[in-house]
Order: structure tokens, then sequence, then C-alpha cells
């Protein structure tokens, strides 16, 4: 062979054997120490296997929530404890209030449950078109935490907020758009701008734009405890209303995945047992500050003694007898669900809040009940009491003259036959949908004003006026509506038309 031949050919093989060595070091070799990675792994979980002890928990499961206060129970000693018994481990995920991520957490069963405030869950439902995830349990109320904060100068009561240049300085998604859109629904405010909501990133930027502000701003702050309470500390600034005064409409459910509910109700059961157990532990107001204190710590929240008395005084955790009385299950008077999300999803979609209805009005979807009617049917905590709605007590005419204005409640121009106080169909659906509204503002007084036509006898116009609103009065107490909190009078010459107006006792 001559000498180039042999010089090809041993470069062939030289050829050969770098590819040979490329292939084992690129593809074989890796795959050779994945191998023996595997198997190592596989000896070292068998020895541990072989070596360890038996897990009391038997399902790991996660909740998807945020830093709220009325969350504490969730996070409570008491409900990990209660869990343990039923030999389950629930993570508590913090998602900062992303409701729309807390949402895909739960259809991709990242997370099983979920806390989410009402009319959160109606918008993310809305924004999806569908509903993926159902109420099981109502968790708490806010009856006062959140607020609706002015300068007394500038904003003396709600009449004063209709205007195109006030602004509602809020964190967008929150409690707090909502009491506002509340606020514009139920009162007469046809003035304000279509969107007069300035949206914040934190109740910190809120404190900010306040420190900015003049007692002539245009500005009113509307946030939570324990930010309203340091609003307060300027005595120029009041509540112009909270949540303390109206029902059924800021609320905080527990919801679960209904992939997750077909498939391991009884689970959910005995989480619904261990969460209100561990709520019964702290029903005593001492114990309960303890825990919202504590938990203020674990949530890296700020909160003194004093906020915590506020904080506390301002939500109404749900015992299991309040559940089983706003899912129907036994005869309260107190606010059905159904009828909750109903108000909820109306103000919503009136304001602008969120396109349609989810529910298409079938509000019974976003609910279920049998986890709640299997705790009933075993006597679960039968001693808890249902708080009730203060009455209203009946007032002197003084007391009615020295009523402060809150403010107009919007109401469509109620229609009576001519010259007479005789009511028409049209008004009595009206008057129908008042009634509802009155129930939903349970802490204050009604005065039904009567105005009169400006042309012919005054004297006769104002006394027509006068026994229209009379009528009014008497039909609304037919619907139910206390008499104890409805005055009725003559007003003013000018439009004829009936003002409904609430008001409460000055502190």
């Amino acid at each position: 062979m001559s000498q180039s031949k042999i010089v090809l050919v041993a470069f062939v093989w030289l050829g050969l054997l770098g590819v040979g060595v490329g292939v084992w070091k690129l593809f074989l070799q890796p795959q050779h120490q994945a191998q023996e990675s595997e198997k190592k792994k596989e000896q070292e979980k068998q020895v541990l296997d072989a070596t360890q002890g038996t897990s009391r928990y038997q399902h790991d499961l996660a909740c998807g929530v945020d830093a709220f206060s009325g969350y504490a129970v969730l996070r409570s000693p008491a409900f990990r404890d209660q869990l343990a018994q039923h030999g389950i481990r629930m993570a508590m995920k913090d998602d900062n209030a992303d409701y729309a991520k807390r949402m895909d957490a739960l259809e991709s069963g990242e997370i099983q449950l979920a806390a989410f405030p009402m009319d959160a869950l109606l918008k993310v439902c809305s924004q999806r078109n569908r509903l993926p995830a159902t109420i099981i349990t109502i968790i708490d109320e806010t009856r006062g935490a959140d607020a609706m904060v002015a300068y007394k100068q500038r904003y003396p009561d709600v009449d004063s907020l209709n205007a195109l240049e006030t602004r509602f300085v809020l964190v967008g998604d929150s409690p707090s758009e909502t009491l506002s859109r509340v606020v514009m629904h139920d009162f007469d405010l046809s003035r304000l701008a279509k969107d007069p909501m300035l949206r914040v990133p934190s109740p910190e930027a809120i404190l900010q734009a306040y420190r900015k502000a003049t007692p002539s701003t245009n500005e009113v702050f509307v946030t939570w405890e324990p930010y309203v309470a340091q609003l307060l500390e300027n005595e120029q600034l009041h509540v112009l209303v909270d949540s303390s005064k109206f029902t059924g409409y800021i609320v905080d459910t527990l919801v679960v995945s209904r992939d997750f509910l077909l498939k391991q109700q009884p689970l959910v059961e005995k989480i619904v047992d261990s969460y209100f157990r561990s709520m019964n532990t702290y029903r005593e107001p001492d114990k309960l500050k303890e825990l919202v204190l504590e938990d203020a710590k674990l949530t890296n929240t700020k909160l003194t003694s004093v906020q915590a008395d506020r904080l506390i005084k301002g939500i109404r955790w749900k015992n299991t007898q309040e559940n089983y009385a706003h899912f129907g299950l036994r005869a309260e008077k107190v606010v059905h669900i159904e009828d909750m999300l109903g108000r909820i999803s109306s103000v919503l979609v009136s304001s602008g809040g969120m396109p349609k209805d989810p529910t298409g009005g079938q509000f019974s979807r976003l609910f279920f009940d049998k986890v709640l009617a299997s705790l009933q049917s075993s006597n679960f905590l039968p001693n808890e009491v249902v708080r009730q709605e203060r009455e209203l007590v009946e007032l002197t005419d003084g007391q009615w003259n020295s009523l402060v204005p809150v403010g107009t409640l919007s109401v469509p121009e109620l229609v009576f036959a001519r010259g007479t106080a005789n009511l028409s169909e049209v008004s009595r659906t009206v008057l129908d949908e008042m009634a509802e509204k009155l129930r939903s503002w349970p802490a204050y007084y009604l005065r039904v004003e009567g105005n009169a036509a400006s042309g012919g006898n005054t004297e006769a116009n104002l006394s027509l006026a006068a026994r229209r609103a009379e009528a009014t009065v008497e039909y609304l107490k037919s619907l139910g509506v206390p008499a104890a909190r409805m005055k009725s009078s003559a007003g003013k010459v000018g439009q004829s038309r009936v003002l409904f107006m609430l008001g409460e006792l000055p502190y």
C-alpha cells in the first residue's frame, strides 16, 4: 500500500474515532450517568422508605389568601391543628390580592380552596365567562372596617359628593372600590364623572395622596382599617359612609374548585368542620384580638392594640349558625346568600364594575349548600348565636328635626293619579325595590318628603304633596319596613316629586 493511502486510512480511522468519542461524550456518557443517577436515587428512596415513620398527613392541600385580617382564622394554629386531626395539611398561598391569579391557581389545581370577596369572585367569573369555583361558606362581613373619609369643609354629607370634579382615591378591585360603587348606585349622585375613581396601588399610596391634599380638595379617601384610623387622627376629616351602615355587600367567602368538590366532597366537609371549630375557639374578644395581633406579625402588617380593637369591631366573622341562616338552612332575619349575590351583581353591572352577571341571574349557581347541610344534620355547634341587626328606635319630633343628613337615595320618580295620592302600579314596583334597598341600609332613618308643584294653589299643592309622602310611607310599611324608621312630611314648592333622604342621630 502506498504511503498516501496509509495516511488517508489513518485519517479516516482517526475521524471515526473522534466521532465515536464525540457520540460517547455527548450522548452515551450523559445517558449512562443519568441512568446511574436514577438507579442511585431509587436505591436511596428504597432505604428512606424502609427507615421512615408513618406520616399523619394523607392530604396536602393549598388555599389562596392575602394578608387581610379577616382571614386570620385560616392562618391560625387552631385551624392547622384541627385539620391535622383529619390527616390534612394545608398551605396558605398569599398572592397579594391578585384575584385573577388566585382563580388561575384554582383552575389549574395548584390550590384547591381560596378566600374570595364576593364582589371579586363575581368580577373574575364575569371576565372569564365561566364559574370555575363555588362558595361553600361565608367567612366574614365588613361592618365598619371600610370607610369613605373626606374633609368636613368640602364634603359634609353624601349629597355633597354629587359633583363632576369629585374623585374617589382607592385601591382598585378592593372592598373600597365596592363601597364606592354601592354609594354611587344607591344615592343620587348623577352628576359624578363616568368614572370618578382615582385608583392607586396600595393603601399607603392613599395616605400619600392625603398628605398632599388641602381642606378644599376634591378627593375622597376610601380605604380600610387600620388606615381609616390614621386618617381620622386629623379632626378636620370625618367618615361620610362606612361599611357598618349597610349589609350584604362587602362579604368574604371560602370557595372551592368545582373539580375538587366533585371528587372530594367528604374531604371538603372535614375542612369546613375544622374551620368552624377553629372559629369557635376564638369567639371571645380577647382571644380574637390576640389572634389578630399575632396574624399581623405573621403577615408583616403593622397593627397596634388600639387599631386591632377598631379592626375587630369593624369585621363580623360569621359562625356556623349564621352560615346556616345565610344559606337558608335555618329561619332568621339575615340576608340570604342568593340575595347578597344579586345585590352585589346589580351594583357592579350598573356602575360599570363588570360587563354582565356571570350567573345569568341564577345566583344559586355560585354557591353550594350541601356541605353546610351535612354539618347541620350532625347538630354541629348548636349553641352559637345568630346576631341580628339592631332595630332603630322610635324618635320624638325633636329627634327627627335633629337628624344629621346623610344623603338622598336614588329612586325613580313616583307617579300618582292626577290630583290624588294614589300610587300607580309602576310606583308600587319602584317602592318594592326601594324596600329592598332600605333593608340594605338598616342603620339609617328615612325622611320621605313630598315636594309640591309651583303652579296653582300653593297650600293645596303642599297638602297633596304631604298626602303623597304619607301614602308612600304607608306602602313601605306594608312591605315590612319598620314604621319607627320613617317619617313623611311636606317639602318645598318647585318640582312635584317625592324625595327619600337618609339621616342618622348626631353622635
